[in-house]
Order: C-alpha cells, then structure tokens, then sequence
C-alpha cells in the first residue's frame, strides 16, 4: 500500500543529500524510517521485491522531486545565507543525539568496546572537515570511456556514504571532484550523466545496504555506537564558523534552535 507521506519524507533526505556534509541517513534516521530503509533497499533483490515496491517508489519520488525542484534553491542559500543553513541543519543533527541514544539503550548498555567504536566513527568523520576537495570547477559535459567508469564509481561511494548516518554523500563527491559535475547535470537537466551517476548510486545502495542491514542485525548495539559517532562527528563537518556580524549571529542561532526543536520534536514521536 502507497503511504504518500513517504514522498515528503523523500523530500527532505533529497533536500539533505544536495548539501555537502549533511547525510540522508542522518534524516531517515530523524524521521523514524532508517531500518525500513535499508530492508526495502536490501530487499529489492530478494523474492520479496514486490512488497518493498511502494515504499521505496513514494520515496524515490519525494527524492528525486527535491533534487531537480530545489537544487537551485539550497545552491541560493547555501551562497547568501550559508552560516544559517548550515546551522539549521546543525541544530538537526544535534536533535537527534537524544533519539539515537535511546535507541541504542534499548539494546543494552555501552562497554568499553562500543566506546571506542563510538570514538574511531566520530574521528573518522570529524576529520573529513580537514579534507581539501579536489573540486576545480570545472564540470564534465562529454561522456568518454574514462568519464563514465570514474562518474559510475563517483555515485556509487557516495551511495554507500548516503546511507551510513553522518556521512553525506555529497561530501564524498566534492571530495572526489564530482559535486560540481553532479549538481550542473542536475540543474541542466544533462540526462546522460545524471544517469550514469544515478546507476553507479543505484549499484551502491544495493551493494552496502546488505551489508549495513547484516550489522544491524548482529551487532546492534555496536551499530548504535558507530551510528552515534558518526552522527556527532558529522557536527564539526557541519559546522561553518560563524562571522560576528549581530543579523548574522541572530539568523544562525534561530535556525540552529528551529532544527534543533524540529528534530527533537520528531525524535519524540518515533
């Protein structure tokens, strides 16, 4: 059955999956449909296929409908407003911590070695805020042998990174040199390479979301302690400094405390 709430759903991790440093896990998450997302993406390829139709199609649709819908709208904000919208989602991520540990206690308490596997996800993202992106600007228009592989292997490790929560997929593009590729296909509407890079995406969420839904499966409590880490790291990904400017330092602590309430808010009724 089509719950047509998805599509929104599928709108804001569409919204979150076009800013660097902010992860659609992270927001399935929020929103209280990570597990069933990762069983649907996971189930795709099973006997099964059928059932897990309609949610991911909802989905899919509120994705897609964000990314060539608002592309050009978080490109505006995200260059006169960045400091807010970044501290909105901020304020997002930091909601969700709460949430999270909860969850993660309903499966028992923390030893010493979910402690450090909280430690090694939050090093390991935090540290991507030190990463300089090889992005230069230019954007591939004209598909070559070579453009097409390395465009296919682009989309599918920021897949694998969209559905991990705290690591954006659009972060792995920059870093690789895609993002500026990605997002002028997109507003172009430049349909060859937005399909090459959505089949390597498509090839990564199946691959990594057998994977990842294993672990949840086994090791639940040391997933919640990985997921933990990523997602606290991911706040100084995140973090945009902050120019002392008082209408500046007014719009960022508001949008910090509208994402912040928004994701308790939610987290609550999960």
């Amino acid at each position: 059955m089509f719950d047509w709430r998805n599509v929104f759903r599928g709108m804001a991790m569409g919204i979150s999956d076009l800013i660097p440093g902010v992860s659609g896990g992270t927001i399935a998450v929020l929103l209280g449909i990570y597990d069933q997302f990762i069983n649907a993406i996971s189930g795709i390829t099973t006997r099964e296929w059928k059932k897990h139709i309609p949610f991911l199609f909802t989905l899919g649709v509120g994705m897609i409908s964000a990314i060539l819908i608002l592309s050009h709208a978080v490109e505006w904000l995200l260059e006169e407003y960045p400091e807010p919208t970044n501290f909105f989602f901020l304020g997002l991520i930091a909601g969700i911590l709460p949430f999270l540990l909860k969850e993660a206690s309903s499966h028992g308490m923390f030893k010493t070695k979910h402690i450090v596997v909280f430690l090694i996800g939050a090093v390991l993202i935090a540290s991507m805020a030190f990463f300089k992106p090889i992005e230069t600007g230019n954007s591939i228009e004209t598909l070559t042998p070579l453009s097409i592989i390395g465009l296919f292997l682009a989309g599918a490790c920021a897949s694998m990174a969209m559905l991990l929560p705290g690591i954006s997929g659009s972060f792995i593009l920059l870093i690789i040199g895609v993002y500026h590729t990605a997002i002028n296909a997109i507003t172009t509407l430049n349909l060859p390479i937005i399909f090459i890079i959505g089949s390597g995406i498509a090839f990564g969420f199946i691959f990594s979301s057998k994977g990842i839904r294993f672990l949840l499966s086994r090791f639940p409590l040391l997933m919640y302690a990985l997921i933990l880490g990523l997602v606290f790291g991911s706040l100084f990904v995140v973090f945009p400094g902050l120019t002392l400017i008082l209408s500046n330092i007014l719009l960022s602590l508001g949008a910090f405390f509208i994402g912040l309430v928004i994701a308790i808010l939610l987290g609550n009724k999960g």
